[in-house]
């Protein structure tokens, strides 16, 4: 798992821390040129147009990162919650087959602006949900609305999308602890990702360029075109080793086993959205929600 923080500190200790244009041939036909002219206008409006992604509605935890989010029906004078990994709990790991719901809590969060700057200190009611079975998710509810946090701070919240990611897809990870944000791609999905005891399904591959590290656990993964989280970062192998802890496997649908060393992960969010109700309430009987439950 990208590490709450103590292993980081010690590793950053030691660590210390195109081509040219091409030329028009002299005879070519117009209508070759104005072929070319509406392919390269079809193919820039297929592109999505990207979004300026920064830290606004990302919190950094004691220990990991997270983010201040919505679902698409939430209201404004909802509680707002806040999203971040099952491993970043005060209480340590959760173990395997657990899953803790509605306890309270008087958890603290620090709200950051687009900058990386804390505006402000954000305080639990309670854990809503959460677990390290099948996903690696935590999502606090607050005392304050998301109405209040905006007026009184000028942040709105990250929606969670509903919908599967896509691989391809470009996502920003944006680590509140840190005040970084890490861009790459979507590489694709993995069928399990086990690490130690934990097995999460569905998970998000990054291509190469997140190299996410400890304490970045609990970031939004945003998708760059829409603006809205579609998964939270969670793991990474660190030091090619199969299966073990900081260093997970993917498990394919035969059981064949791949370990790529340096690659980081992400669990899926889309699910989430359909196990809460009115008031941005846990429902965990909704007929659509999946999460395990306890």
């Amino acid at each position: 798992m990208s590490k709450p923080l103590v292993a980081v500190l010690a590793a950053l200790a030691i660590a210390g821390v195109g081509a040219a244009p091409a030329v028009a041939a002299p005879a070519a036909k117009a209508e070759t040129r104005t072929e070319t002219k509406a392919a390269a206008a079809e193919t820039k409006a297929a592109a999505p147009t990207l979004k300026a992604v920064s830290l606004a509605g990302t919190v950094a935890l004691s220990n990991c990162s997270g983010s201040v989010i919505r679902f698409p029906n939430s209201l404004d004078t909802d509680p707002a919650l806040v999203l971040s990994n099952g491993h970043c709990l005060t209480s340590g790991f959760l173990d395997p087959g657990e899953v803790v719901t509605n306890q309270t809590s008087s958890r603290t969060f620090t709200l950051l602006n687009s900058s990386g700057t804390g505006v402000a200190t954000l305080r639990a009611s309670k854990l809503a949900y959460a677990t390290m079975t099948d996903t690696d998710i935590s999502i606090y509810q607050l005392t304050s609305t998301y109405a209040t946090i905006k007026s009184s701070y000028g942040i709105t919240p990250l929606t969670v999308q509903n919908t599967h990611p896509t691989a391809g897809t470009a996502i920003t990870v944006a680590s509140g602890y840190w005040k970084k944000l890490y861009n790459c791609n979507i590489d694709g999905f993995v069928y399990r990702l086990k690490e130690g005891d934990w097995t999460w399904k569905d998970s998000v591959r990054y291509t190469s360029a997140c190299q996410t590290i400890g304490g970045t656990s609990g970031s939004p993964v945003i998708d760059q075109s829409t603006g809205n989280v579609v998964a939270v970062n969670n793991t990474g192998n660190e030091d090619g080793e199969t299966c073990t802890v900081d260093n997970p496997c993917e498990v394919d649908e035969s059981g064949n086993v791949t370990v790529r060393q340096g690659i980081n992960y992400a669990e899926e969010t889309y699910i989430i959205p359909a196990c809460f109700t009115t008031g941005n309430q846990l429902n965990l009987s909704a007929s659509t929600c999946t999460l395990p439950k306890p």
